[in-house]
């Protein structure tokens, strides 16, 4: 009986987030990351292999200076990220939730130049309730006549955190509901050899305990995934920006970052007898981009766009007078920092708003120094977030304050750290808000959910019927982090401009701004 033998090898990025070159924006040093160098690598394996498949999942065309550049001054030219993929010669990408930040228009526009189609089975149509930006799934018969089947889906959770103009007309059905569905019709109808299935998503429990790491959402479902859809030989992940291979039950599952420092390499083995393909083994790895040089042709590709960026990172927007740098972050969020207290006032300067919500996004933002570029501003506002006024009530002030508290526990040695869950297994800094307009004080000596002490507003005691008007970044107004006491509050105004605009505007009027922290919070840990 003759067999025959043959390789599947996957090649994926998920979560590159508008890394195109191989740079840290904020310094502007080289880094091993970025689509340039990707190229490189793809370009290697398939000239080594019989059989590659290509796949983004999601999570691409936002993220980056460049990206924050094109979208204001360079929209009448090809989305770079797009322009990069289609000369990578990708089969497929899904849509990330990220990739609605800009609005309908940019990612109609990267859709429509896009020379490959984009999968989401789950993003339909409100009206016609077909999938509204693609087909849910696409077939790749490959050489010796194996056929992949490579069906998407993207977290349904994105409601919560989305302007509500940027997805008018798309209704998110169950991620996880709409993929069992899929797999059942495309092995019934299709018959594939492999069914790889793409999700914008990640693990809600621990991979070998199944205990559960996050409040049960529907944010990320891939574990139930995993474990309670037949079918799936492959799972590709993404969303929490983890480095992950494993197997649940059968299915190999993969997560590669982000920022496109590694990607997936998958290799399927299959066994042909009496003309059925039958995979025999299957394998995952993580591959780093940190040796491998960036691709000459991409780099020529993006000459243009990336001399216009960095042109513009450079640019002087104001002055500081004093010190508003940042040495360390945990210091910074125990106490007023001259930064936070910038970011508070162009938030209520821009609203009319007296209260005022931000937080310090991750542990690399340093602040300013006395000169502010355009690249200082980016490299301390990373998101393209917009603001929204809510009408809170003192009850949802309180709710909201007490969850910022989780944010901090205490050591074996009774000093205040930061708890875990906010480091592991993905970085959530910015989910430990500051408030500016009240006063307060957080006692991480006390039980979680009744840390909060002494708030205080224009000087009298917090009134929990009473109503405050509080403006506050647009993800977390939509309830992101697990800010359920916003959703669906009175929105007394939205503010169109995103930050980074919103800052520059400030640096314009006032031209130098004093570096100034009026102490209006503490954190302590006394029993």
């Amino acid at each position: 009986m003759q067999r025959n033998h043959t390789t599947l090898t996957i090649l994926y990025t998920s979560d590159v987030h508008g890394h195109a070159m191989p740079i840290s924006y904020g310094t502007n040093q080289p880094a091993s990351i970025g689509l340039a160098r990707y190229a490189t690598a793809v370009k290697s394996t398939r000239s080594s292999r019989e059989q590659v498949l290509v796949l983004d999942n999601g999570d691409l065309i936002q993220g980056t200076p460049l990206m924050t550049h094109y979208v204001k001054s360079h929209t009448d030219k090809e989305n770079p990220m797009i322009g990069i993929m289609n000369q990578i010669g990708i089969e497929a990408s899904v849509i990330g939730n990220h990739e609605f930040n800009f609005g309908k228009g940019i990612l109609n526009n990267a859709i429509d130049q896009s020379r490959f189609p984009w999968l989401s089975a789950n993003t339909l149509d409100k009206t016609s309730q077909e999938p509204y930006y693609g087909p849910p799934y696409i077939i790749k018969t490959l050489n010796n006549g194996v056929k992949a089947a490579i069906v998407g889906v993207t977290t349904h959770y994105i409601p919560n955190w989305e302007s509500p103009a940027h997805i008018e007309g798309v209704q998110f059905a169950d991620a996880f509901s709409t993929l069992k569905k899929q797999v059942e019709e495309i092995r019934s109808k299709e018959r594939p050899d492999v069914l790889i299935a793409m999700y914008h998503g990640g693990f809600e429990r621990d991979l070998e305990s199944g205990e559960p790491t996050e409040e049960l959402t529907g944010e990320n479902q891939g574990y139930q995934m995993a474990m309670e859809i037949d079918g799936i030989d492959v799972l590709l992940t993404g969303h929490q920006h983890r480095k992950l291979t494993n197997f649940l039950r059968d299915v190999l599952v993969v997560q590669p970052g982000n920022n496109a420092q590694n990607y997936g390499e998958i290799q399927i083995e299959l066994e042909q007898q009496d003309g059925k393909w039958t995979i025999t083994d299957k394998q995952a790895s993580l591959q780093p981009l940190k040796d491998v040089e960036a691709a000459p042709e991409i780099l020529d590709y993006m000459e243009e766009m990336e001399t216009s960026t960095q042109g513009w990172l450079d640019q002087p927007a104001g002055y500081i007078d004093g010190d508003m740098t940042i040495a360390d972050p945990l210091k910074a969020r125990l106490a007023k920092h001259p930064f936070i207290e910038f970011i508070q006032n162009v938030q209520m300067e821009a609203s009319g708003a007296d209260i005022s919500v931000t937080s310090l996004l991750n542990n690399n933002s340093t602040g300013f120094s006395s000169v502010v570029t355009m690249r200082d501003i980016v490299a301390n506002y990373m998101y393209p977030n917009t603001l929204v006024v809510l009408e809170l009530t003192g009850a949802d002030i309180l709710a909201a304050l007490e969850k910022s508290a989780e944010y901090f526990m205490l050591d074996e040695n009774g000093e205040i750290t930061v708890n875990p869950d906010y480091v592991e297994p993905k970085p959530q800094h910015y989910n430990y808000d500051m408030w500016e307009g009240i006063t307060y004080t957080i006692n991480v000596a006390k039980p979680v959910g009744s840390r909060i002490e002494d708030v205080r507003y224009q000087g009298e005691p917090l009134e929990e019927n009473r109503t405050y008007k509080v403006v506050l970044n647009n993800y977390r107004a939509s309830g992101g982090g697990n800010y359920i006491m916003f959703q669906h509050k009175p929105v007394v105004k939205e503010i169109q401009k995103d930050a980074v605009a919103l800052i520059y505007g400030y640096f314009e009027k006032y031209g130098t701004v004093k570096a100034k922290a009026t102490r209006n919070f503490t954190v302590i840990a006394e029993s």
